[in-house]
């Protein structure tokens, strides 16, 4: 799966969250400052070629929805963030973060609470 730029993330997330709809329906989804409407169709077309949404043809506009779920996307971002950064070693991404002081003890154990009760 292609990585997704910064500008492309935002949008992907406004069209998860709205579901399926059209551009303006995307642009209420991002906060402010909002790119301009011509951006963000262009981005949501980048999206479209890449496969993330889809397109349906509804009068002079397209009504777009996510082809990937957003939880499918982000667990193949982490592998392949983890694969690239940290040699696939999901412990050094944790002690990566635990020398940078980006998580707490207290956080570590409820990691590890969270792994022994599946």
């Amino acid at each position: 799966m292609e990585k997704l730029s910064q500008q492309e993330e935002e949008a992907m997330q406004a069209v998860w969250q709205a579901g399926t709809g059209f551009i303006k329906d995307f642009l209420d989804q991002i906060a402010e400052p909002k790119p301009p409407y011509t951006t963000l169709a262009s981005t949501v077309k980048n999206l479209e070629r890449k496969g993330f949404v889809t397109a349906e043809k509804m009068g002079n506009s397209y009504r777009y929805s996510p082809a990937i779920d957003e939880q499918e996307y982000k667990k193949r971002f982490m592998s392949g963030f983890v694969s690239d950064y940290f040699k696939n070693s999901y412990k050094d991404l944790v002690t990566f973060f635990a020398k940078d002081k980006k998580i707490s003890a207290s956080e570590l154990k409820e990691i590890i609470n969270l792994i022994e009760k599946k």
